[in-house]
């Protein structure tokens, strides 16, 4: 039996420390009197920062045999070895030392684990194609009617209840880096006429407001007059979200501002007019919400993770009786929620949803009693695995295998918009993201890194290498480091820059 402990230092020992003794106790007493091979089981203690996420206080996944293995087993004449799959325990730690949860360990151990009773609502995929991130494209779509529901605005529930983007000293930073490559450029009679800055991912439009006040004051203050030029366009999925950005922005800088609804994963399709052409691309809290798998490394083996969101019995049953139908009936209802959104569905199915509200506490309570299950399945060929368009699996290798056995994130959807965004960048231009970063993969072994729940939508850390490797291969450095201006603060600042 192998067991982990993937647990910050902080939580480990000194006044924040959880107590893993009574956890580890139980697990090694079940484990005595439980009928899985020990020798194939596995147990991760993980500490779930997240309040809200997708994971059970304990959880079983299976460890599908490699076929190479399993030929092997053959050839030796081990029939049975062959056919026998590994176990993976999954603890959180932040809730797993009240004890409440021995009577399901000792379960899990027996191999009972059809007493443990869930609904099903999509077949096993893996992680970037779970119905989650609908739920997370249907919250940034109908966002207005979840802020109506919770009475209050979506920023609230990022920790802390704030973004960074207020944060006057970093923009005066940022632009005066511009300012310094305009300068240069002007002296050579090489400064193009309009001077393009892109935002993606533009919140309520405060970073827009703060950068645009403090870009005019100091074009002002410094007589070079590059503010007349300025093009700054502000581009976003969400409509709503992108109309609040705007308001903020129009009263005082109307003229310079131009607004775009955006597919995050396509920036081109949208802005192919803008090709060569942005000095400065700026992302933040963007990457983090991006579709993603994840892949594993499991005794010298690369695994996909495969995961299917589920419904514990009781939740899915409460729900299926508010509405009058069975349990049975809640994935074709949960897909014309995601297809239809719950203003349309209220419309089409008035007998279950008198109006849109309902349709929202039907919405708002699957994303509450939303889980993962989770196995892992061999991922025996890399170059046939593509991470993005244009992105082989191939990149993955190094990486995987730098760290030993290891869990991590693929970030499908940030290598992808990071990919497609770096042709809009003047050759001189900078394109800078404040996120979630993982910047070694070592350090996905001392933290859980998500997939967590922010109010309606999901968030994963970014592999940082990942994008510094495709980065690399496109003649571009990637750099990280930490937010310069807000001491204590997760989010890391990446830079990207087109290589001399």
């Amino acid at each position: 039996m192998y067991i982990e402990l993937r647990t910050p230092d902080e939580r480990m020992r000194g006044p924040k420390a959880v107590d893993a003794a009574p956890v580890l106790t139980e697990v090694l007493r079940a484990a005595r009197d439980g009928s899985v091979d020990l020798s194939r089981l596995r147990v991760v203690c993980d500490w779930i920062q997240y309040r809200q996420n997708f994971r059970d206080p304990i959880g079983l996944r299976l460890v599908e045999p490699w076929p190479l293995e399993a030929v092997r087993a053959s050839r030796n004449g081990d029939g049975e070895l062959a056919a026998r799959s590994a176990w993976e325990i999954a603890i959180d730690l932040r809730r797993a030392t009240d004890g409440s949860l021995d009577e399901l360990l000792h379960t899990l151990l027996r191999g009972e684990t059809d007493t443990i009773a869930r609904v099903p609502l999509e077949p096993w995929v893996p992680g970037s194609r779970s119905i989650i991130w609908g739920f997370n494209a249907l919250y940034w779509k109908a966002l207005s009617l979840w802020e109506q529901a919770t009475g209050r605005g979506y920023e609230q529930a990022l920790p802390g209840g704030k973004s960074d983007s207020r944060n006057v000293a970093a923009a005066q930073e940022l632009i005066q880096q511009l300012f310094d490559v305009w300068d240069r450029l002007a002296a050579r009679r090489a400064l193009p006429d309009e001077l393009h800055v892109l935002e993606l991912g533009v919140g309520n439009g405060n970073q827009a407001r703060v950068w645009l006040d403090e870009f005019q004051r100091m074009d002002q203050e410094s007589g070079r007059e590059y503010y007349r030029r300025l093009h700054y366009l502000m581009g976003d999925y969400s409509p709503h979200v992108l109309e609040l950005a705007r308001a903020n922005v129009t009263s005082a800088h109307g003229d310079r501002v131009s607004s775009l609804v955006l597919d995050a994963l396509r920036p081109t399709e949208t802005l192919g007019f803008l090709r060569y052409k942005a000095f400065l691309v700026y992302i933040s809290n963007v990457y983090d919400n991006l579709p993603t798998d994840e892949i594993a490394r499991i005794g010298g083996h690369l695994y996909q993770v495969q995961v299917r969101a589920v419904l514990p019995l009781a939740v899915a049953s409460e729900i299926a009786a508010r509405l009058g139908v069975g349990a049975g009936d809640l994935p074709d209802l949960v897909s014309r929620l995601l297809r239809l959104g719950p203003a349309l569905l209220a419309e089409v199915s008035p007998d279950r949803f008198p109006t849109v509200a309902d349709a929202v506490v039907f919405w708002r309570s699957l994303w509450e009693g939303l889980r993962l299950d989770e196995r892992y399945v061999p991922l025996e060929a890399l170059d046939t695995y593509d991470v993005a368009p244009g992105v082989s699996g191939e990149l993955l290798r190094p990486i995987a295998l730098s760290s030993g056995d290891v869990r991590m994130h693929v970030s499908n959807g940030a290598a992808a918009s990071f990919t497609d965004t770096l042709p809009l960048l003047h050759p001189l231009g900078i394109l800078q993201c404040h996120d979630l970063i993982v910047t070694d993969i070592g350090q996905y072994a001392t933290n859980f890194r998500g997939p967590g729940k922010y109010d309606g939508s999901v968030v994963n850390w970014v592999n940082g290498p990942l994008l510094a490797a495709i980065g690399s291969r496109r003649g571009f450095d990637v750099t990280f480091e930490a937010f310069a201006h807000r001491t204590g603060a997760n989010v890391l600042t990446m830079s990207a820059r087109a290589r001399d």
